[in-house]
């Protein structure tokens, strides 16, 4: 069956959104860098089990959530410190705290694997977020694709201010050479994806459907094609980051 059909839409649906969906579907059910298909498939499945679990409701409503002690709802199909990491970024991702992320990591959680975590979140909660605005069923998670993760590392990333190494621009050679398409200035919340390079690649596809190409980000007078005019567009986008209480 054809995913993302959207057959009775309550309006109308550019043909590019339903096409970017199904991309970004195929790529969370394939084996990723650092988790199986089935690992990655049961990581969506969580972000969703996070909306519901009664941890992150209770976490969510105190002044202090690192204080709340106890044990998500969960499949069982991934380790806790997996499950820790989607529902407290799905969850509540104003409130992340570095020293969390360093415990992750002495507890034996990769970078790696946090930032393709990470990545499958993004794009989920898009997807996912875009049925709830337009009150439509949630689209079923696809069928694992059967493989193993391929282990790589960019050999280009480094510390570059965030809590994981980065492939800036200027490091974007050998297999990464067009993993910015040539661009030299990069938005900080695509290049933190740049540990899982074909992350770059679906964060593309979610911003250009979704937003506007990152090539046209800086011209604030260019429409792109969409019906709100850029600064319609940038109001709402300022006002839903405050909300979510986004860094910047």
């Amino acid at each position: 069956m054809t995913s993302f059909t959207y057959q009775t839409p309550p309006y109308p649906i550019r043909s590019d959104i339903p096409q970017a969906n199904r991309e970004v579907w195929e790529h969370i059910a394939k084996p990723g860098c650092w988790w199986s298909g089935r690992e990655r498939i049961a990581i969506a499945a969580e972000i969703r089990r996070a909306g519901t679990c009664e941890l992150c409701r209770t976490r969510k409503k105190s002044l202090a959530p690192y204080g709340v002690a106890g044990v998500h709802d969960h499949g069982g199909l991934l380790p806790d410190d997996v499950v820790e990491v989607v529902h407290r970024v799905a969850s509540d991702p104003g409130r992340l705290k570095k020293s969390w992320y360093e415990d992750l990591l002495e507890n034996g959680l990769t970078d790696a694997q946090y930032v393709e975590i990470v990545s499958i979140i993004a794009v989920v909660v898009a997807v996912d977020e875009f049925h709830h605005a337009l009150g439509l069923e949630l689209e079923p998670l696809p069928d694992p694709v059967p493989g193993e993760p391929s282990q790589y590392r960019p050999p280009g990333a480094r510390a570059a201010g965030a809590w994981v190494p980065m492939v800036l621009a200027d490091g974007a050679v050998g297999n990464e050479a067009d993993m910015y398409g040539g661009n030299q200035r990069i938005v900080n919340v695509v290049s933190a994806l740049s540990l899982i390079p074909d992350a770059i690649q679906m964060a593309g596809k979610i911003l250009n459907a979704y937003y506007i190409a990152g090539d046209d980000m800086p011209n604030l007078r260019k429409n792109c094609g969409r019906t709100l005019q850029r600064s319609q567009m940038e109001y709402i986008a300022a006002r839903v980051s405050s909300f979510n209480d986004c860094f910047y």
